[in-house]
């Protein structure tokens, strides 16, 4: 049997990005004696999420992506022999960008991504969005997993998941900043449901502006041979309290379900979907603040 332990980090950020590295790597220890397999945090971990109204003010809370801040959490992975997904503010050329960055049990970078759907209504119009869903296949003590990352707002469009599914997914690590209410839980549950794969999500707890806490997983296994009912896919559903919630997510009941179940990408029909990839937008959906294509 392989249990996957996942700990989501849901606790609150400090004023700056060296007490955040410091909290943030008590908690992974902590993290580790709990047993995990993998530490997550919330959205921006290294500001908390914080996007200054002045460029000169975001570029000095931007961080490089090989900069001590990161390298601090690969060391840190590979002595507690636990992957960490850790998210930051990243120094970008013309604006910074949204940031997550996966290191595998032996302190191995193997997964870089940024938020591809900046939320472009608010602060974020400021930020570089991303332009890729990468997968990679994740070093763990149950072996390797197939995951890839969703950054909060990315989870609101099924492209996101779906081409994360496409990609080879097992599980979806997904940082979060934002009130987790009935809505978007349910969005994970259908994303996790219809992609027949796993989905973590790691929010800020309620003390945070604007966040309740409510971290969760989701296994993605709907059915199970001896059951004559669907079952709930959440495995965990954490309060608003800052605290480190784990789960457990069985990756071989996860596997044989995907290798069965008819979600996924056995009965798609690609051939008909070409208007998924229109980008003229029509009333009711014209917004003003919409970035244009290509920036």
């Amino acid at each position: 049997m392989h249990f996957l332990k996942i700990a989501l980090l849901q606790i609150a950020p400090l004023p700056t990005a060296e007490q955040n590295l410091h909290k943030g790597v008590e908690a992974c220890r902590k993290a580790r004696e709990g047993g995990a397999d993998i530490a997550l945090f919330p959205e921006m971990w290294s500001n908390g999420y914080r996007i200054a109204s002045r460029p000169a003010d975001r570029m000095k809370d931007a961080l490089p992506a090989d900069g001590a801040f990161l390298r601090a959490f690969g060391s840190l992975a590979k002595e507690l022999n636990m992957a960490i997904g850790v998210t930051f503010l990243e120094q970008y050329p013309a604006a910074p960008r949204n940031s997550f960055a996966l290191f595998d049990r032996s302190g191995n970078r193997c997964l870089s991504y940024s938020k591809v759907h900046t939320c472009d209504f608010s602060d974020e119009r400021h930020l570089t969005p991303g332009d890729r869903f990468p997968v990679v296949s994740l070093d763990t003590a149950c072996g390797e997993v197939k995951t890839g990352a969703m950054i909060c707002y990315d989870r609101e469009f099924p492209e996101s998941a779906r081409i994360l599914m496409l990609e080879g997914a097992e599980l979806v690590l997904v940082p979060n900043a934002c009130p987790m209410e009935i809505n978007r839980l349910s969005q994970l549950r259908a994303r996790a449901f219809e992609n027949m794969l796993a989905i973590a999500t790691c929010n800020y707890p309620e003390t945070v502006p604007d966040c309740n806490g409510r971290s969760s997983v989701f296994d993605g296994i709907a059915y199970l041979p001896q059951e004559d009912t669907p079952r709930d896919t959440c495995i965990l559903q954490a309060d608003g309290g800052e605290g480190i919630f784990f789960a457990e997510l069985d990756l071989d009941t996860l596997r044989r379900y995907r290798e069965s179940e008819v979600h996924g990408n056995a009965y798609r029909r690609p051939e008909t979907y070409g208007l998924l990839t229109e980008r003229k937008i029509s009333p009711p959906f014209v917004r003003a603040d919409r970035r244009k294509t290509g920036q």
